[in-house]
């Protein structure tokens, strides 16, 4: 996956509903305030940073080191792994997850602040390298 060049405030401009384009908004501020890094389109993914990461079984490519998608049952957050926040996740607001996405379908029914905990630690987790499942270096 690499950055695709598209401009962000466009695509955000398209995003419906009208609340997923107001979370989109919100996700895109708190993202860049976490990593102070500018977001780019991945896709239709909005990430922050880039990294090359490197599995034990030899696959390997590029990500963004904190991204988002807003789609429309919910906002995407990607994570290296939920299960690494479920004490946080257990604060956070109505919420669901899969092995490394968090979905919201109203950030303003969620703990903003525990969200930003959620985001900081997952950098820190990218930017540190990552762990013996993937091995992370920083690109961007």
């Amino acid at each position: 996956m690499r950055p695709t060049g598209g401009s962000v405030a466009s695509f955000l401009t398209g995003v419906t509903p009208a609340k997923r384009r107001r979370d989109a908004e919100a996700l895109t501020a708190l993202l860049q305030e976490v990593s102070g890094r500018e977001p780019e389109l991945w896709g239709t993914i909005v990430g922050l940073g880039s990294c090359h990461y490197r599995y034990p079984t030899g696959t390997e490519g590029d990500m963004p080191l904190l991204a988002f998608a807003p789609r429309k049952a919910a906002s995407t957050l990607y994570l290296e792994s939920t299960a690494a926040h479920a004490d946080d996740l257990a604060r956070l607001g109505p919420h669901s997850t899969g092995v490394g996405c968090l979905y919201i379908k109203d950030l303003e029914e969620i703990d903003l602040d525990v969200l930003r905990g959620i985001l900081t630690a997952s950098l820190r987790w990218a930017e540190s390298g990552g762990d013996e499942h993937a091995v992370l270096t920083v690109t961007g």
